[in-house]
């Protein structure tokens, strides 16, 4: 099977920031046992990253929060995603 984009979304706010999200299906390996490539992405128009949640080849789950980066734990698609949307409102929020 070859990877199937299951969801792509794309939103530039006024402030400068922007969300990017792109979740693929994919064979479930080693590395990816949960079957998902994603990469979700908020962070400003020229490239800074506030908050980035992926899992390239060779690093597995992880988020980076600025310029920090940890593991994440994948529990389900649904959970990653809210937990993405929790991290960009509270940026927003501060923002304010």
């Amino acid at each position: 099977m070859d990877a199937e984009l299951l969801s792509y979304f794309k939103q530039d706010f006024k402030d400068g920031t922007v969300i990017e999200a792109v979740v693929w299906k994919v064979p479930k390996d080693k590395e990816r046992s949960h079957g998902f490539k994603y990469r979700l992405y908020f962070g400003k128009l020229d490239g800074t990253c506030i908050t980035r949640y992926d899992n390239e080849k060779g690093k597995g789950d992880h988020r980076h929060i600025g310029k920090r980066e940890e593991v994440y734990q994948f529990i389900s698609l649904e959970k990653l995603l809210n937990d993405f949307k929790q991290d960009v409102r509270k940026y927003r929020k501060r923002m304010k």
